[in-house]
């Protein structure tokens, strides 16, 4: 009796250790959730400003996929599909991206940018794993705005590229460093990378589509939802 009445002691002080636990694994990062408090910010330093991207990259198209079902979680995490946004020196790259693909007959869709960090916990939620979903733990480049989901279209019918697979492509096949695919596909794919990094973007190994901007001004995690930038972004 008394032996097992102490495996029940051990049960019980493990069960509230991974009860104390559990929430800690989204303590680590501060995110800004308050307006007031990211309006202070951009106020401060105006290149933590959220700018709404066709401000200042009009002829880019959008096919904001987290706004509609048409995504890996099959349910729509946005209210809007009308905007999106990124942090002011991000998206004054993406403008000298589109003028250089533009000249060569090409342009820019983009699928994702901003993201609230509510929404990134539920991806972790549905996929865990850290080659395609960032880990809440830390926050991502989308939630900092730095970062951009996108494919190239054809200007003359507006048609995306063949890039070999869709977007959100959980296999290999979408890795950069996948060479079983078309001529054609590959110099699609090596088009958009090298223009990207031309201006200053970083490609993610795992994702064709993604690429992001170095967190050079110590950008913070944002909890904002998108009427709330919106006020603010023009």
């Amino acid at each position: 009796m008394q032996f097992g009445y102490k495996i029940k002691i051990i049960y019980l002080v493990s069960s509230v250790s991974i009860i104390q636990l559990a929430p800690a694994a989204f303590a680590q990062v501060h995110t800004v959730k308050n307006a007031k408090v990211y309006r202070q910010q951009f106020r401060v330093d105006s290149m933590q400003k959220m700018i709404e991207i066709k401000t200042l990259v009009p002829g880019v198209v959008y096919d904001l996929r987290y706004a509609t079902k048409n995504n890996f979680t099959n349910t729509r995490l946005y209210k809007t599909g009308n905007s999106t946004f990124l942090r002011l020196p991000v998206a004054l790259a993406l403008q000298r991206v589109q003028i250089e693909l533009n000249q060569k007959g090409f342009g820019i869709k983009i699928y994702d940018a901003y993201r609230p960090y509510a929404v990134t916990k539920k991806m972790w939620d549905l996929i865990g794993d850290e080659r395609y979903v960032a880990n809440p733990s830390k926050g991502s480049g989308h939630n900092r705005g730095l970062a951009i989901d996108l494919t190239l279209i054809n200007l003359s019918n507006d048609n995306e590229l063949d890039m070999g697979t869709g977007f959100d492509n959980f296999t290999d096949t979408a890795h950069h460093v996948f060479r079983n695919l078309p001529s054609t596909v590959l110099q699609n794919r090596t088009l958009l990378k090298e223009t990207m990094e031309k201006y200053g973007f970083r490609s993610f190994e795992t994702e064709w589509w993604h690429y992001s901007w170095p967190n050079d001004r110590n950008y913070e995690v944002l909890d904002l939802d998108f009427k709330k930038l919106e006020k603010y972004a023009y």
